[in-house]
């Protein structure tokens, strides 16, 4: 039996371990993130995702080997103004910032200036191959989207980042406003990440908080039905549905080919993905779920 990981499931599930709820120590994230990374299962993980203000406080130093080659991706929590002092921190331990996520506006705010903002600090960003500029599913989307798609149009490397989930009910997007906005990134040409909420392969209702979570397999389909020029109806059926049979029918197919406008999200948990992938049988491999 094969052990690989399909190549439309690379590079899905970037390393949260020191995000909520899992909350890792730092030292104890990076001893995991270091057994995934040389694990079978290791084209299905993406890059550690750290805390701006983790890495320059210098917490990074002393735990790293500058010779290891550790690649991480920089969430942007203290702001953007501050991003270029953040990522001064990471040579000397011979750390690369594979990619830089930050929240360019609040709820209700127009996030046009952010961007701006934004764009003119990637020059300040050396060798990061990525650049997510995470918008509210509020006022001003659809402008800023057009915003990052002229930016990309003109070679930068900017992409948009959506949050589905949360401490709020109204940090969930339904279905069809998640379809909306995955319909609007394929008509733009523009790759977007997911954060929040998804911690199951399949639509499901928590019933601890009552919230309703997207699953991840439900927005795979979807992102595939989209990049197929599927309508925006269509794309919320996929989000809605709770039954995995129609979602495995349609990513199964696919499962060899490069994975379209999705670029991933992060999870606190990296084997608990990898369980439900393997349990829904997208994944075959060594590990014993």
């Amino acid at each position: 039996m094969s052990t690989q990981v399909p190549a439309l499931l690379h590079g899905l599930v970037d390393d949260a371990a020191v995000f909520p709820p899992g909350s890792a120590a730092l030292h104890d994230a990076l001893a995991a993130h270091r057994q995934h990374r040389a694990a079978w299962y290791a084209d299905l993980v993406g890059p550690l995702l750290i805390p701006a203000s983790t890495v320059a406080a210098g917490e990074l130093s002393g735990l790293v080997d500058p010779g290891e080659g550790l690649v991480v991706g920089v969430i942007g929590d203290t702001g953007i103004e501050t991003l270029p002092f953040a990522l001064s921190f990471l040579a000397p331990d011979g750390v690369t910032a594979r990619q830089v996520e930050v929240a360019i506006a609040k709820r209700g705010e127009d996030p046009l200036p952010g961007i701006a903002a934004l764009l003119r600090l990637i020059d300040a960003l050396p060798g990061v191959e990525a650049v997510y500029a995470e918008l509210p599913l509020t006022f001003g989307l659809m402008g800023g989207l057009d915003a990052l798609a002229a930016a990309r149009a003109d070679g930068v490397p900017i992409a948009a980042k959506f949050r589905t989930g949360g401490l709020a009910a109204e940090l969930f997007p339904t279905p069809a406003e998640l379809a909306a906005v995955i319909c609007a990134c394929r008509d733009r040409g523009l790759p977007f990440k997911l954060t929040a909420g998804l911690h199951q392969a399949v639509r499901h209702l928590d019933p601890e908080t009552g919230f309703t979570h997207h699953g991840y397999t439900n927005v795979l389909a979807a992102t595939l039905a989209a990049a197929g020029g599927e309508s925006v109806g269509a794309i919320a059926e996929l989000l809605t549905a709770l039954d995995p049979r129609p979602l495995l029918e349609r990513v199964d197919v696919r499962r060899d080919a490069p994975r379209p406008l999705w670029v991933g999200f992060g999870s606190c948990s990296i084997l608990e993905p990898l369980t439900d992938l393997i349990q829904l049988g997208l994944v075959n491999g060594g590990y014993d779920a």
